[in-house]
């Protein structure tokens, strides 16, 4: 018996609807929602005066998802991945969030890794494609190909590599669209793409804190498990829940150990991270997952200005010392327990 379950779309626009919620604005807000980067993305500015710099978001996001998909034939990535190690040569902003990608792969020692792309190739979450467990052999061999530092960029020329930016791409793009935003004088707003979420600004009016919300796990119509209050912060999640597939009664999900080449198995469900950018929110994720719990919450203790949060698959919440101090957090579901150490 073969499920697959992708969570993430009805929850992104949920998310946004309660971010807007009780906003107490002094202009009206304006919104535009899209399908881009296999996802929905939503950005709502308050200032209806900023409808041409809010299309110009969109049309960043097209320009992005031309150049960083690993499945859309002729983008950068496409070309490097299927150049057979010949050199290709990319626009400065593919060797802009490739540097990027190579320094979280370093900073990580390897649990992060953007040469995942033969790996994740063979784990295919999507909903369109039969569900299969990749053979040892074939998680062997592509295990072999994961080595950020066999990435070899001369000037715009790339080679070496089977790359995946889908750990990253998000986080980096929505930096982009914020940055833009602040030249043109932007000075609220939020930006949400599939879930991860980057504000800009504090809210216009008299709540300066957007209120974001983190999903039940595996909550089919995306309840809130609890929220969080930020400004001008990204806050972004990888959990279990988002995309997995089920044989058998077993759950593979797309969080991938590149130790074993499966699914990550450390009894965790999902990883929040709170931070200025969203890049480093969208490696953070990823990479403290993979670390654990323990390890997890003693690497993000270690860092500046960076909060998250960990939920358990037997019920339980963890955070670290900034959540509920600096950042407020609200517990809504009470079938969950917080646990503080």
């Amino acid at each position: 018996m073969k499920k697959i379950h992708a969570l993430g779309l009805s929850f992104c626009l949920f998310l946004t609807l309660l971010s807007l919620g009780g906003c107490g604005k002094t202009t009206e807000p304006i919104s535009k929602t899209g399908f881009y980067f296999d996802t929905v993305i939503t950005i709502t500015l308050y200032d209806a005066s900023y409808e041409k710099e809010l299309d110009h978001c969109f049309s960043m996001a097209k320009k992005y998802e031309n150049l960083f998909s690993a499945q859309k034939e002729g983008t950068d990535i496409w070309k490097i991945n299927h150049s057979q190690g010949q050199a290709v040569e990319v626009s400065a902003e593919t060797i802009d969030i490739l540097n990027a990608g190579i320094a979280y792969s370093k900073s990580s020692n390897g649990k992060f890794d953007i040469t995942v792309g033969k790996l994740s190739s063979l784990w295919d979450f999507s909903e369109s494609s039969s569900k299969e467990i990749p053979s040892v052999e074939a998680i062997q061999e592509a295990l072999a190909t994961i080595n950020y530092q066999n990435i070899v960029i001369d000037g715009n020329m790339v080679s070496l590599a089977r790359i995946d930016l889908g750990g990253i791409a998000k986080g980096y793009i929505a930096d982009q669209m914020k940055a833009y935003l602040n030249d043109q004088g932007v000075q609220s707003g939020l930006i949400n793409l599939g879930g991860n979420v980057l504000c800009v600004g504090p809210k216009d009016g008299d709540e300066k804190s957007y209120k974001i919300a983190i999903q039940k796990p595996f909550s089919e119509d995306g309840t809130a498990l609890a929220t969080v209050k930020v400004a001008d912060d990204s806050v972004v999640t990888s959990g279990t829940y988002q995309r997995y597939f089920e044989i058998d009664g077993k759950r593979y999900h797309h969080i991938l150990d590149l130790s074993t080449g499966y699914p990550c198995d450390n009894d965790l469900d999902s990883v929040t991270i709170i931070s200025h950018d969203s890049l480093t929110c969208d490696a953070l994720s990823t990479t403290v997952f993979l670390m654990g719990l323990d390890d997890g919450l003693a690497y993000v203790e270690s860092l500046s200005d960076v909060e998250a949060i960990f939920v358990t698959s037997d019920g339980s919440i963890q955070y670290t010392s900034g959540i509920g101090k600096t950042i407020p957090f609200e517990l809504l579901d009470k079938d969950y327990n917080i646990v503080v150490k």
